[in-house]
């Protein structure tokens, strides 16, 4: 039996609807406000970095579909650039482009899942979940016109991608492109002053700029902290340093600055995505390679801009054909350790907003 100033533990999870996955929160709870919390990861290890190993370095990217499932598309991409990084193949100027169009479409997409759910998180009706499911389940057709498939695309190949987009495809991804800004104006119109949102989101879950740089956190949730870091300038790969874009940054680093940088970042991907279809190159779509690529005794790491941060793949080989060591740093992993620092002290709403401002995925946690 306990006291009024008793401390109490309250488990959440670990399948729970606010941990956006198999995931379980332990609470410490001194009254309404949280005096400890762990983070208990682990139920869907599925031990791909060993598996990887055994299987070749093509077989390897059906693995990152099943990471940040999500974003599929990036996962696909981070891992080829490693390959390719270590195997010494170079990639033809159209792939370059068509990797990008489908990397920015696939980050729109994520932000809009991400984005969607935090606002159901913050306490609202589902209406807005389903305005921005409007948006991904179009872009969901698209890949599915492109590869086949819409959730594990498996569409990136190392030397390019699998397939040129079928003629179908550019009407269809221009007229996204054209009515995008006007409905990511209706999520600003509905949202970005709204009372209640505000009261949810504003000075909670706050993560300083030095405090997100000293734990290693990128993506979203550093740019909302105030520091302007993106790989796709930082470090450009994929052709990234021929378009014109700007890196939205917030001010404070409370959740709502990591809902705007979210809603922001997809009105940059919109005019990647333009700038690259209005100048995209003739010429194949992919450089061939043996089917059991062998490359030569050494290592490789490749990192990408992912929905979540820096995505990065570290290759080993040993000459075979199978990676001798498959390592990925996974951004939701890096980003969910900083949250009992943003939770202790505060309520437990609080800090279920707070975790679903870092938008983790789960998958890509366990791996």
């Amino acid at each position: 039996m306990t006291t009024a100033n008793e401390p109490y533990v309250l488990n959440i999870g670990p399948q729970h609807p606010s941990t956006h996955g198999v995931f379980r929160l332990r609470v410490v709870m001194d009254g309404e406000r949280i005096q400890d919390i762990d983070m208990v990861i682990g139920y869907l290890h599925r031990s791909m970095e060993k598996l990887a190993e055994e299987r070749t370095y093509t077989q390897n990217i059906p693995f990152t579909d099943r990471t940040d499932y999500l974003a599929a598309m990036s996962n696909n991409l981070g891992y080829c650039l490693a390959a390719e990084r270590l195997a010494g193949v170079e990639v033809p100027e159209r792939a370059s482009y068509l990797r990008v169009i489908f990397a920015e479409l696939q980050r729109i997409a994520s932000h809009s899942m991400g984005n969607g759910t935090f606002i159901n998180d913050a306490g609202a009706w589902s209406t807005p979940l389903m305005y921005m499911f409007r948006e991904r389940e179009k872009i969901l057709d698209l890949f599915e016109m492109t590869c086949g498939a819409r959730l594990t695309t498996n569409y990136m190949r190392i030397g390019g991608v699998a397939f040129d987009p079928p003629n179908e495809f550019y009407p269809a991804v221009n007229a996204l492109i054209d009515e995008l800004p006007d409905r990511i104006d209706e999520y600003t119109e509905l949202l970005v002053d709204n009372e209640i949102l505000l009261a949810r989101t504003r000075n909670v879950g706050v993560l300083s700029a030095a405090d997100a740089i000293n734990g290693s956190i990128t993506g979203p949730m550093l740019r909302a902290s105030g520091v302007p870091w993106d790989l796709r300038k930082a470090e450009p790969y994929c052709s990234y340093d021929r378009f014109d874009f700007d890196i939205p940054v917030g001010h404070v680093g409370d959740c709502y600055d990591r809902f705007m940088v979210r809603l922001e970042e997809m009105r940059q991907s919109v005019r990647i995505i333009r700038q690259a279809l209005e100048d995209l190159p003739s010429g194949p779509h992919k450089t061939e390679i043996p089917l059991a690529l062998r490359p030569e005794p050494g290592e490789a790491y490749a990192r990408v801009e992912g929905p979540r941060g820096e995505l990065g793949f570290y290759v080993v080989s040993d000459g075979g054909p199978a990676p001798y060591r498959f390592h990925i740093r996974a951004p939701s992993l890096i980003n969910l350790s900083l949250l009992r620092q943003m939770a202790v002290g505060a309520s437990l709403p609080d800090a279920i907003v707070t975790l679903g401002s870092t938008d983790i995925v789960v998958g890509e946690i366990d791996r």
